[in-house]
């Protein structure tokens, strides 16, 4: 595993990498809204805009396979919120590696453990949120932890910290692993230089391929699971 310094962003100590690089997430999610959205038109939409555009109607086909709520809407900005993060995130430390003084400053948040635990945390505690706020706290624990009898009561709350984990670690494994691939066949290319780097080359290549590929399904399989997740919270039938 890769050396970085441990910095302090508000009492929580997260690698300095990591940080950069959700900094940079966050940036270039955000310049990708505000220029598909600066100049909307309905007669001559932009390319940026009818990205967008699709992948709103990507999202929308994703919530409504899980999620026949009425505030469906919501949970469409939700989840296309979630799966431009998820996807940006497992695609930003594909493109290089940047080391300084043996300190590591780039790699894939998602290739944290601890921000996909966070991720998955905060996506399990918001679907209680919205479930108590739908359905009221006391036939929310009965409909969701109390049916179709009360003995399931140990088992629904063993099952919560299962999807904790499973929803973070399933992300974290396979970006991570990938980013571990990529950096062993660079530092084969560089070993015996020439040579290795004519078969190190072809292969960084077809690797990042199929790490695009990965990053792109995990983003898929991250928002489906929590809107699946999520239409157990708020719906009563399911």
């Amino acid at each position: 595993m890769e050396e970085t310094r441990i910095i302090n962003v508000l009492g929580l100590s997260i690698g300095m990498n990591t940080f950069i690089a959700l900094v940079a997430t966050i940036i270039l999610i955000w310049v990708f809204c505000f220029v598909s959205t600066r100049n909307l038109s309905v007669d001559n939409p932009s390319k940026a805009q009818l990205l967008l555009e699709w992948v709103l109607d990507f999202v929308r086909g994703l919530v409504g396979g899980a999620i026949t709520d009425s505030k469906v809407q919501m949970y469409n900005l939700l989840g296309m919120t979630l799966l431009l993060f998820v996807f940006v995130s497992n695609m930003i430390g594909l493109g290089f590696i940047l080391t300084v003084d043996h300190y590591s400053l780039w790699k894939s948040p998602t290739a944290d453990p601890i921000v996909c635990l966070a991720l998955a945390l905060i996506m399990i505690i918001m679907s209680h949120f919205l479930g108590v706020d739908k359905l009221g706290f006391k036939k929310y624990v009965v409909i969701g932890y109390m049916q179709p009898s009360p003995i399931m009561f140990p088992i629904k709350i063993i099952e919560e910290f299962t999807n904790t984990l499973t929803l973070a670690l399933r992300l974290y494994g396979n970006i991570f692993a990938g980013e571990v691939l990529l950096g062993l066949i660079a530092q084969m290319g560089g070993i015996f230089f020439p040579v290795t780097w004519v078969i190190g080359v072809p292969l960084q290549m077809v690797w990042q391929g199929f790490s695009l590929f990965i990053g792109a399904i995990q983003a898929y399989i991250f928002v489906t699971l929590t809107m699946v997740y999520l239409s157990h919270k708020v719906e009563t039938e399911h």
